[in-house]
């Protein structure tokens, strides 16, 4: 009887997952700006090495990351806790260690003289800049509080050093970007009413009225953001309406006329404490707004609004410009 061979089989391996790779990331520059931002800069991370004179951020800020929230509720009298009403972002508190370093005594007072004059709030707000290894910026605009008051003790202070824990506000909480995104619409007798051949941004359609005709537009903020609209004659009636139904517009005038004239460029600002409708001549078209306007924000992420206007020639144009705003540098 033939003794059977045993066959050993070998199982593949089994794959597992790919480890992540490290992405290089350079340092994070900090800087602060007085003067309402067009002062002198002032580098917090450039320090070059310990003789040359500088001024270094420490570890240990805080207030950088996800903005502050007050709550509101409603508390009963019979019975235990309350009901929630809603949130309100508030005021950040920032604070920023810095060292300050001099090569001598004359040194260190000039630095010293240099921060406090450029952070005083009676010469307008702070910017601070943070710049990540991406290499994209965000700025925050606060003022100056305390912390440069000073201290002698050995701890703080030497002859030609200096540690302060510089105390800011920041009534706006959100963190700003350069990247100011833009949708043009031009109207032009020989195009195509919309061209989906080429990219969202810019847009151009034909002339004629834009009824009804929706939009998608992407606001890669974390919050959202407010919106100027330019609007460049001749037009004779537009009306926006936002992703959750707010609108407003003004509507042509009986005479046929153009709200709008040629040449001149009527521009909507939508953002809280401005709320404004003038042209390039200062004349003001709040009063010719439909009843109960709604000046709305993007919100965050992708959304669709209503862009209807009516043009009174195809020269005319309308911009759409908005600024990101995000919780954390």
């Amino acid at each position: 009887m033939p003794i059977p061979v045993l066959k050993r089989t070998t199982t593949p391996p089994v794959e597992g997952p790919t480890p992540p790779q490290k992405v290089y990331w350079g340092r994070t520059y900090v800087s602060v700006t007085g003067r309402n931002g067009e002062g002198e800069e002032i580098p917090l991370t450039d320090f070059s090495n310990s003789l040359w004179p500088g001024i270094i951020m420490l570890p240990g800020a805080t207030g950088l990351d996800a903005a502050p929230l007050e709550h509101h509720a409603d508390d009963s009298p019979n019975l235990d806790g309350g009901d929630y009403r809603d949130s309100k972002v508030v005021a950040r508190e920032v604070m920023i260690p810095v060292h300050l370093h001099g090569i001598d005594r004359p040194t260190i007072k000039r630095m010293k003289s240099r921060l406090r004059s450029s952070l005083t709030p009676k010469k307008g707000f702070c910017v601070l800049k943070f710049v990540e290894g991406d290499g994209v910026p965000r700025y925050l605009r606060c003022y100056y509080k305390s912390g440069m008051e000073g201290s002698e003790s050995q701890d703080d202070a030497g002859f030609t050093w200096q540690k302060y824990g510089l105390q800011f506000t920041a009534y706006d909480p959100y963190f700003y970007s350069d990247d100011v995104q833009v949708a043009q619409w031009e109207f032009g007798d020989v195009e195509a009413f919309l061209d989906t051949s080429q990219a969202l941004f810019p847009i151009r359609l034909n002339a004629g009225r834009l009824a009804d005709d929706l939009v998608t537009i992407e606001n890669p903020g974390d919050v959202e953001a407010w919106p100027r609209w330019e609007l460049e004659g001749p037009i004779k009636a537009f009306d926006f309406i936002g992703p959750e139904g707010h609108s407003f517009g003004i509507e042509a005038p009986i005479d046929g006329s153009d709200i709008v004239p040629a040449g001149r460029t009527l521009t909507i600002d939508t953002r809280p404490k401005f709320k404004t409708l003038r042209d390039d001549e200062g004349t003001n078209y709040w009063p010719d707004l439909k009843a109960n306007p709604q000046l709305w924000p993007i919100p965050d992420g992708d959304s669709e609004c209503t862009v209807s206007i009516t043009p009174g020639a195809p020269s005319a144009r309308v911009r759409l410009t908005f600024q990101p705003r995000y919780e954390g540098y």
